[in-house]
């Protein structure tokens, strides 16, 4: 503990601190119990896109990943358009498409009208939720491409000359050891996640970034909301950054 305070350490400390007495006692907060419960729920949606998304994209990722590493062409090469299509459009132009294209198309289908998936169609989160997880499939797609390939080939002849099937040489060996080499990119890629959530915006899902910006179209206050933005952002990036460094220290002892 005592090589953690070094100079330069208490020095940027005194420095944050400063810096939070000063946007505390020099900047308006008058607004902020009113907006509170609201801030709240903004908060709340931003963590629930960034779980549900980055969780279902990572399991779309696996297979896409595996078919790439060692599939046969026919999933192969669907599975190398897909992340190619994915990682060369912008996120905004596929959410986009996704609810003013999709979206206003289902309406002229009497089927999907009168199906009970209408009042889920007629809402904007489920095309938040898709594009967001489709987007996140595609890049953790090539990285599990890589991380499968990074294997040693020697542990999986190894398992297969002792009689080990192929379902489980690829439970018990092969994905633990690729998750274990893309963790640290999964960690890096699911900060970027949280980062891409703001769009949701556009299409009328209000999370904490749409709270901001209500704030700021009620009050014409700019800086103070923003600062809160960025506050909540830094520390949802945290605690996506001790967790993942928890589970790197966790994931080698398990897998050997």
């Amino acid at each position: 503990m005592t090589n953690f305070w070094h100079p330069h350490r208490i020095v940027m400390a005194a420095i944050a601190i400063a810096i939070i007495l000063a946007c505390a006692l020099l900047l308006r907060w008058d607004w902020l119990p009113k907006y509170l419960p609201l801030i709240g729920q903004g908060i709340w949606r931003t963590l629930w896109l960034l779980a549900v998304t980055a969780t279902l994209g990572f399991l779309i990722a696996i297979p896409l990943g595996l078919a790439q590493a060692a599939g046969p062409w026919y999933l192969a090469a669907p599975a190398r358009i897909f992340c190619t299509v994915i990682r060369g459009t912008p996120l905004l132009l596929q959410l986009w498409l996704l609810y003013y294209g999709l979206g206003s198309l289902f309406p002229q289908f009497p089927a999907i009208r009168e199906s009970d998936l209408w009042p889920y169609l007629r809402q904007a989160w489920p095309y938040a939720v898709v594009a967001l997880t489709l987007s996140f499939a595609g890049y953790e797609g090539e990285v599990m491409r890589g991380a499968f390939k990074g294997v040693p080939g020697g542990q999986l002849e190894a398992a297969r000359a002792m009689g080990m099937p192929r379902t489980t040489i690829l439970r018990r060996i092969w994905l633990p050891l690729a998750i274990q080499r893309a963790l640290p990119t999964l960690g890096g890629e699911t900060v970027l996640q949280l980062k891409a959530t703001p769009l949701v915006a556009t299409i009328t899902v209000v999370d904490i970034y749409a709270v901001a910006s209500r704030v700021r179209q009620d009050t014409f206050i700019v800086y103070e909301p923003l600062l809160l933005l960025a506050v909540v952002y830094m520390v949802i990036t945290g605690l996506i950054v001790l967790a993942f460094r928890w589970l790197e220290n966790r994931i080698p002892s398990r897998v050997a």
